[in-house]
């Protein structure tokens, strides 16, 4: 890799964020114009959807189990194992919930947007479809920004709701708390503002998840190599984006509601 000296290296990062701007803000504006590919759009719900189910279930039960487990040792000292239902409904909603099944489902369908794009301009597909008079921004990148936006919300309730049911199912059998107690103290914890918290993550990690994996699909050059290290990019940069923008949501809505 040559070395390149800061002006260089800086001219280079404003150009990406530029024309990552760009090809995020056309993305957004072609959703809502015609025509729009919905075949297209069925089988992206269907792929990030339906196919990132399992392993957001398996995540969202599993670290439910082990919040419980944890939180629950941690109360006993202060006599309020009775809590543990409460502390698991709020890690799970306002936080774990959200930024797990946004990690999981960008190492899944980041990485797949990425190979997928990036296999077809390496192969000149996407110069095919221009000179064919097909926009691939309304054709690829639109469908998987509304489909990954819209069945990453609906994820993120199936991961919430394992993860609390996985805290039930640990404290009933290995802690002894009475399920009623549980489930009592889990919905007298929650409230509307933690609710909005975490349902407005995943919105936001959608879009990062589906413009980060196009973009650099699209921008993928040098065959097999380039496509690789695309798909490695694509998965690193969404990441780091989905926690930082986790951070800063979570200080916008304690701003908001003040908890």
């Amino acid at each position: 890799m040559p070395f390149l000296n800061i002006e260089s290296f800086a001219k280079k990062q404003v150009a990406g964020v530029q024309d990552y701007s760009l090809l995020a803000g056309r993305a957004v504006a072609n959703l809502f114009t015609a025509p729009r590919y919905w075949s297209e759009i069925w089988s992206q719900m269907d792929s990030i959807g339906v196919g990132s189910m399992p392993i957001v279930i398996l995540t969202g039960f599993f670290t439910g189990c082990v919040l419980a487990l944890q939180s629950a040792t941690a109360l006993k000292e202060f006599g309020a194992v009775n809590k543990t239902g409460g502390l698991v409904a709020l890690s799970m909603v306002k936080e774990l919930g959200p930024v797990l099944t946004g990690l999981m489902v960008s190492g899944r369908n980041a990485s797949g947007m990425a190979s997928e794009l990036g296999s077809m301009k390496v192969t000149e597909q996407i110069d095919a479809m221009r000179a064919l008079g097909t926009d691939p921004i309304r054709k690829l990148v639109a469908p998987r920004l509304f489909a990954t936006v819209f069945m990453l919300f609906f994820l993120t309730i199936i991961s919430d709701a394992v993860g609390i049911a996985g805290g039930a199912l640990v404290s009933t059998t290995l802690i002894g708390l009475p399920w009623s107690s549980y489930i009592a103290d889990s919905y007298d914890k929650l409230l509307y503002g933690d609710v909005v918290a975490g349902m407005t993550k995943p919105l936001f990690s959608g879009f990062i998840i589906a413009t980060v994996g196009c973009y650099f699909g699209l921008k993928t050059t040098g065959g097999t190599q380039g496509v690789g290290k695309a798909t490695t990019e694509a998965v690193v940069v969404s990441s780091v984006f989905i926690i930082v923008v986790d951070f800063l949501v979570t200080r916008l809505m304690i701003g908001i509601f003040g908890s």
